[in-house]
């Protein structure tokens, strides 16, 4: 298949979008199918809530940390094939988290093997993607495909996970996500990698170092939180820190003139940096929402995997009904006004789970504030990535949808650690506990309001429309 046959011909777009949305799709529904099966998990391999969140959390902190290092990889090793790597040990630590014996081989399979290979596989989906599609409509159609689907991916999670739960065991939909694996290692038979891979290119052996442990001890610092508060403040600045000599690191490659893992162009962008805010902040919501009110349903509210699933329909609803009506609004509003409307929908569907469920012990109070939540995700999930993406030019586009990635997962981590430290810590303050959890993720989603407002009127133009043969 060759870029102008993708760029003009339905067939083969949709060929190539398959697998790479597929790809997309179990990678977010990895992270969210977990949040209902918190109490199933913690009894069988005698843990904890703690243990299941940090194992959830560490997953999607690893991919966050090697997703710019993995971007980089694709160049010297080749896209098709890092891709294809990513896929074979993402399905093996499915395997084994499928047959963990304990909380150790959870984490063997789960955060390390599936976070590895999530980091592998996603920079060349959107990598692919850019070089395949030349025609800037037809690729921003397939953006919003791709990341559509890792938002419905997120959001149908848990009611995913409870019904396997529910219905078999929880160890079931791990072998589900090996059986999604091995379907897309047979859809994506027939890719090829249009630029050839170069092993002589150099790789910043010491700015990968640098940025992965950087992310882990700040991460680590969060989750501490509720073990050590001077613990907490020294992990968190030592994390700060190493992020810091990071970004010193690769100035000073830049300014001797070698190749750095990350350039610091991409950061002198004033919309793309805004734009990837929201991006960062819409994934705090989504994710930290996902873990608090599944905990609280389980932990507090003594609910199973196929009832809390159940619940989290109303998010997966909303998700869908707004993300099939997203192209036509994208027709007749700016992405700007879209990001805005998602944040506008998002906080007050905050507010009202802690609201409504504060004053009824019904699982009705549950529904308009998820509903709302989803809505306002599946109206900015795609313009977010399409101002950041259409920031650069041609040349740039591998190396910021590596960045693009990596800040939404380092969302997702953010809102599990942050919003899930807060929960579990305080887990027999019940209702209290919950409700500051909620508080938290509502002052976050102001932020990405208040991010969303400052996108420059003259940059949010509406997103290109897409070729008719692909639509």
């Amino acid at each position: 298949m060759t870029a102008a046959t993708a760029g003009t011909s339905r067939a083969s777009v949709r060929r190539l979008i398959a697998p790479l949305a597929l790809a997309q799709f179990i990678c977010s529904f990895a992270g969210s199918n977990m949040n209902v099966m918190i109490n199933d998990m913690s009894r069988d391999l005698d843990t904890t809530v703690q243990g299941i969140q940090v194992s959830i959390t560490l997953f999607l902190l690893t991919m966050a940390a090697l997703m710019i290092p993995a971007g980089k990889l694709t160049d010297k090793i080749g896209r098709k094939r890092c891709f294809t790597l990513g896929l074979i040990v993402y399905g093996v630590g499915a395997i084994v988290s499928a047959l963990a014996p304990g909380l150790w081989a959870l984490i063997l399979g789960n955060s390390l093997l599936e976070g590895i290979g999530t980091a592998l596989l996603i920079p060349p989906v959107y990598i692919l993607t850019t070089v395949y599609i030349p025609d800037i409509a037809t690729r921003a159609w397939a953006f919003g495909v791709i990341s559509g689907l890792g938002g419905i991916g997120a959001a149908a999670g848990p009611l995913i996970g409870g019904l396997i739960t529910s219905a078999i065991s929880w160890r079931a939909a791990f072998l589900f996500q090996a059986l999604i694996i091995v379907v897309i290692l047979l859809l994506s038979r027939r890719l090829t990698d249009p630029i050839p891979a170069d092993p002589d290119r150099p790789f910043d052996v010491v700015g990968a170092v640098l940025s992965a442990l950087g992310l882990f001890v700040l991460v680590l610092g969060i989750l501490a939180a509720d073990t050590s508060v001077p613990l907490m403040v020294t992990l968190v600045i030592v994390g700060i820190a190493i992020l810091v000599a990071f970004f010193w690191w690769i100035r000073r490659r830049e300014h001797a003139g070698k190749e750095a893992l990350l350039s610091t162009t991409l950061f002198r962008n004033r919309v793309s940096n805004i734009a990837l805010v929201t991006q960062n902040l819409q994934w705090v919501l989504l994710m930290g929402t996902s873990f608090t009110v599944s905990a609280y349903l389980q932990v507090v509210r003594g609910h199973n995997a196929i009832e809390t699933g159940v619940i989290f329909t109303a998010a997966t609803v909303g998700l869908l009904l707004t993300s099939l009506i997203a192209g036509r609004l994208a027709r007749r509003f700016s992405q700007r006004a879209l990001i805005l409307a998602g944040f506008v929908l998002c906080v007050p569907g905050v507010v009202l789970l802690i609201w409504l469920v504060a004053g009824s012990t019904t699982e009705w109070s549950f529904v308009p504030g998820l509903f709302l939540i989803g809505s306002g995700l599946g109206l900015m999930l795609t313009p977010s990535v399409n101002v950041v993406q259409s920031a650069f030019p041609e040349k740039a586009q591998g190396e910021i949808s590596g960045l693009s990635r990596s800040v939404s997962n380092l969302g997702s981590t953010l809102g599990t650690a942050i919003a899930g430290t807060i929960l579990v810590a305080n887990i027999n303050a019940g209702g209290a506990a919950y409700g500051i959890a909620m508080g938290v993720l509502a002052v976050l989603g102001l932020g990405g309001l208040v991010a969303a407002l400052l996108l420059p009127r003259d940059h949010s133009r509406r997103a290109p429309q897409p070729h008719p043969e692909a639509a």
